[in-house]
Protein backbone atom coordinates (compact mmCIF):
# COMPACT_ATOMS: atom_id res chain seq x y z
CA UNK A 1 0.00 0.00 0.00
CA UNK A 2 1.51 3.31 -1.10
CA UNK A 3 -0.36 5.46 1.41
CA UNK A 4 -2.71 8.34 0.77
CA UNK A 5 -2.00 10.58 -2.20
CA UNK A 6 -0.99 14.17 -1.60
CA UNK A 7 -3.95 16.52 -1.51
CA UNK A 8 -1.97 19.75 -1.46
CA UNK A 9 0.22 21.65 -3.87
CA UNK A 10 3.75 21.18 -2.54
CA UNK A 11 5.22 24.26 -4.26
CA UNK A 12 2.45 26.50 -2.94
CA UNK A 13 2.83 25.02 0.55
CA UNK A 14 6.57 25.76 0.46
CA UNK A 15 5.82 29.29 -0.77
CA UNK A 16 3.50 29.82 2.22
CA UNK A 17 6.14 28.46 4.59
CA UNK A 18 8.65 30.86 3.03
CA UNK A 19 6.46 33.76 4.13
CA UNK A 20 6.60 32.50 7.72
CA UNK A 21 10.38 32.06 7.56
CA UNK A 22 10.75 35.53 6.02
CA UNK A 23 8.78 37.22 8.76
CA UNK A 24 9.87 35.15 11.78
CA UNK A 25 13.26 33.69 10.87
CA UNK A 26 14.20 30.03 10.96
CA UNK A 27 14.76 29.73 14.71
CA UNK A 28 11.54 31.42 15.82
CA UNK A 29 9.15 29.99 13.21
CA UNK A 30 7.15 27.38 15.10
CA UNK A 31 5.84 24.12 13.69
CA UNK A 32 2.25 25.27 14.38
CA UNK A 33 2.80 28.53 12.48
CA UNK A 34 4.30 26.66 9.53
CA UNK A 35 1.56 24.03 9.44
CA UNK A 36 -1.12 26.71 9.74
CA UNK A 37 0.32 28.76 6.90
CA UNK A 38 0.82 25.69 4.71
CA UNK A 39 -2.71 24.47 5.56
CA UNK A 40 -1.58 20.88 6.06
CA UNK A 41 -1.55 18.47 8.98
CA UNK A 42 1.44 16.97 10.78
CA UNK A 43 1.07 13.65 8.97
CA UNK A 44 1.22 15.26 5.53
CA UNK A 45 4.06 17.47 6.66
CA UNK A 46 6.31 14.67 7.89
CA UNK A 47 5.36 12.42 4.99
CA UNK A 48 6.49 15.13 2.52
CA UNK A 49 9.33 16.69 4.54
CA UNK A 50 10.98 13.73 6.21
CA UNK A 51 13.77 15.96 7.49
CA UNK A 52 11.21 18.14 9.26
CA UNK A 53 11.59 21.88 9.64
CA UNK A 54 15.18 21.92 8.36
CA UNK A 55 14.27 20.12 5.13
CA UNK A 56 11.36 22.51 4.64
CA UNK A 57 13.69 25.46 5.19
CA UNK A 58 16.29 24.14 2.75
CA UNK A 59 13.60 23.53 0.12
CA UNK A 60 12.19 26.99 0.82
CA UNK A 61 15.58 28.60 0.19
CA UNK A 62 16.12 26.55 -2.97
CA UNK A 63 12.68 27.32 -4.36
CA UNK A 64 13.04 31.02 -3.57
CA UNK A 65 16.54 31.14 -5.09
CA UNK A 66 15.42 29.38 -8.26
CA UNK A 67 12.46 31.74 -8.68
CA UNK A 68 14.64 34.78 -7.97
CA UNK A 69 17.32 33.58 -10.43
CA UNK A 70 14.70 32.92 -13.12
CA UNK A 71 13.12 36.34 -12.65
CA UNK A 72 16.50 38.08 -12.70
CA UNK A 73 17.65 36.08 -15.73
CA UNK A 74 14.42 36.86 -17.62
CA UNK A 75 14.70 40.55 -16.74
CA UNK A 76 18.26 40.68 -18.05
CA UNK A 77 17.35 38.72 -21.21
CA UNK A 78 14.34 40.90 -21.97
CA UNK A 79 16.13 44.20 -21.35
CA UNK A 80 17.49 46.36 -24.16
CA UNK A 81 20.22 47.43 -21.72
CA UNK A 82 21.10 44.44 -19.48
CA UNK A 83 23.80 46.29 -17.51
CA UNK A 84 21.40 49.15 -16.72
CA UNK A 85 18.82 46.57 -15.67
CA UNK A 86 21.37 44.91 -13.40
CA UNK A 87 22.31 48.27 -11.89
CA UNK A 88 18.65 49.02 -11.18
CA UNK A 89 18.24 45.68 -9.43
CA UNK A 90 21.07 46.62 -7.08
CA UNK A 91 19.90 50.21 -6.60
CA UNK A 92 16.37 49.05 -5.78
CA UNK A 93 17.81 47.31 -2.72
CA UNK A 94 18.45 50.72 -1.18
CA UNK A 95 14.81 51.79 -1.44
CA UNK A 96 13.13 48.64 -0.16
CA UNK A 97 11.20 49.47 3.03
CA UNK A 98 11.62 45.88 4.20
CA UNK A 99 12.60 42.44 2.98
CA UNK A 100 10.66 41.66 -0.16
CA UNK A 101 10.67 39.07 -2.90
CA UNK A 102 11.79 41.42 -5.66
CA UNK A 103 15.17 42.10 -4.11
CA UNK A 104 15.99 38.59 -3.01
CA UNK A 105 16.72 39.53 0.57
CA UNK A 106 15.09 36.39 1.98
CA UNK A 107 17.85 34.43 0.32
CA UNK A 108 20.53 36.87 1.46
CA UNK A 109 19.28 36.84 5.04
CA UNK A 110 18.96 33.06 5.08
CA UNK A 111 22.51 32.63 3.87
CA UNK A 112 23.86 34.96 6.55
CA UNK A 113 21.82 33.40 9.35
CA UNK A 114 22.23 29.70 8.68
CA UNK A 115 25.11 28.95 6.34
CA UNK A 116 27.50 28.54 9.28
CA UNK A 117 25.08 26.48 11.38
CA UNK A 118 24.82 23.51 9.10
CA UNK A 119 27.22 22.02 6.53
CA UNK A 120 24.40 20.99 4.14
CA UNK A 121 22.93 24.50 4.15
CA UNK A 122 26.41 25.94 3.67
CA UNK A 123 26.91 23.82 0.52
CA UNK A 124 23.48 24.78 -0.80
CA UNK A 125 24.20 28.45 -0.09
CA UNK A 126 27.48 28.24 -1.98
CA UNK A 127 25.76 26.61 -4.97
CA UNK A 128 22.96 29.20 -5.04
CA UNK A 129 25.42 32.08 -4.80
CA UNK A 130 27.53 30.53 -7.56
CA UNK A 131 24.45 30.44 -9.82
CA UNK A 132 23.88 34.14 -9.18
CA UNK A 133 27.53 34.91 -9.77
CA UNK A 134 27.49 32.97 -13.07
CA UNK A 135 24.55 35.05 -14.22
CA UNK A 136 26.44 38.25 -13.37
CA UNK A 137 29.56 37.03 -15.22
CA UNK A 138 27.57 36.04 -18.31
CA UNK A 139 25.84 39.43 -18.42
CA UNK A 140 29.14 41.30 -18.04
CA UNK A 141 30.90 39.16 -20.64
CA UNK A 142 28.14 39.83 -23.19
CA UNK A 143 28.19 43.56 -22.41
CA UNK A 144 31.96 43.63 -22.97
CA UNK A 145 31.65 41.73 -26.24
CA UNK A 146 28.93 44.14 -27.41
CA UNK A 147 30.99 47.13 -26.20
CA UNK A 148 28.22 48.25 -23.82
CA UNK A 149 30.67 48.76 -20.96
CA UNK A 150 34.21 50.11 -20.99
CA UNK A 151 35.79 48.01 -18.28
CA UNK A 152 38.31 45.41 -19.39
CA UNK A 153 38.33 43.67 -15.99
CA UNK A 154 37.78 39.92 -15.99
CA UNK A 155 33.99 39.25 -15.94
CA UNK A 156 34.54 36.55 -13.31
CA UNK A 157 36.25 39.02 -10.97
CA UNK A 158 33.50 41.61 -11.52
CA UNK A 159 30.89 38.91 -10.87
CA UNK A 160 32.62 38.12 -7.55
CA UNK A 161 32.56 41.82 -6.75
CA UNK A 162 28.82 42.00 -7.48
CA UNK A 163 28.13 38.86 -5.45
CA UNK A 164 30.04 40.41 -2.57
CA UNK A 165 28.04 43.63 -2.97
CA UNK A 166 24.77 41.69 -3.05
CA UNK A 167 25.67 39.82 0.15
CA UNK A 168 27.12 42.91 1.82
CA UNK A 169 24.09 45.10 1.21
CA UNK A 170 21.85 42.53 2.90
CA UNK A 171 24.10 42.67 5.96
CA UNK A 172 24.52 46.46 5.86
CA UNK A 173 20.73 46.97 5.65
CA UNK A 174 20.50 45.48 9.14
CA UNK A 175 22.63 48.32 10.54
CA UNK A 176 21.98 51.22 8.14
CA UNK A 177 18.42 51.98 7.11
CA UNK A 178 19.03 55.25 5.28
CA UNK A 179 18.14 54.71 1.60
CA UNK A 180 20.43 57.61 0.69
CA UNK A 181 23.44 56.01 2.38
CA UNK A 182 22.70 52.58 0.94
CA UNK A 183 22.24 54.06 -2.53
CA UNK A 184 25.59 55.88 -2.24
CA UNK A 185 27.35 52.66 -1.24
CA UNK A 186 25.75 50.74 -4.11
CA UNK A 187 26.49 53.47 -6.67
CA UNK A 188 30.14 53.56 -5.66
CA UNK A 189 30.40 49.79 -6.06
CA UNK A 190 28.58 49.82 -9.41
CA UNK A 191 31.13 52.17 -11.00
CA UNK A 192 32.95 49.02 -12.03
CA UNK A 193 30.17 48.49 -14.58
CA UNK A 194 30.72 51.81 -16.39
Amino acid sequence: MAGRPKIFDELKAIEKATEVFRSKGYDTASADELLGAMEIGKGSFYHTFKGGKQELYVRSIEQFANNFHKKLSNGISNSDHPIDYLKQVFLSMADAPNCDIERGCYLGNALVQLSEKDEEIKKIAARLLKNLQNLFAQTIRQAQENQKIKTKEDPEVIAWHLSNLWNGIHVTRRMESSPEMLRSIIELNLKILD
